[in-house]
């Protein structure tokens, strides 16, 4: 009797060594392609800071709208407008004296 070796079939061997590479193909796009863990990271921080700059910016605005509102004809705040007489024009009262 003769005694045969068992031989690795060869589409066996293409079939694994394709699903491999498949699988790392698709593991390395999961983790660092465009959609991948990575990006989603780096996504997730820009929003943060994102999120930051917006609630500063809001902060302005409303202090904006504030200082407009105090000057608008309907409500005048004097001491606002002394203020900005002071800052834009440069004007001083008789009264006072200026140390340069």
């Amino acid at each position: 009797m003769t005694t045969q070796k068992a031989k690795p079939a060869m589409g066996a061997l293409v079939f694994f060594g394709l699903a491999f590479a498949l699988s790392s193909y698709f593991t390395f796009a999961a983790v660092q392609g465009d959609y991948g863990l990575f990006r989603r990271v780096e996504i997730l921080d820009e929003k943060e800071r994102l999120e930051t700059e917006l609630a500063a910016v809001q902060r302005d605005l409303e202090r904006m709208e504030n200082l407009t509102l105090r000057l608008s004809d309907d409500f005048l705040d004097l001491d606002l407008l002394d203020q900005q007489a002071r800052d834009v024009l440069g004007m001083i009262r008789s009264d006072e004296i200026v140390i340069r």
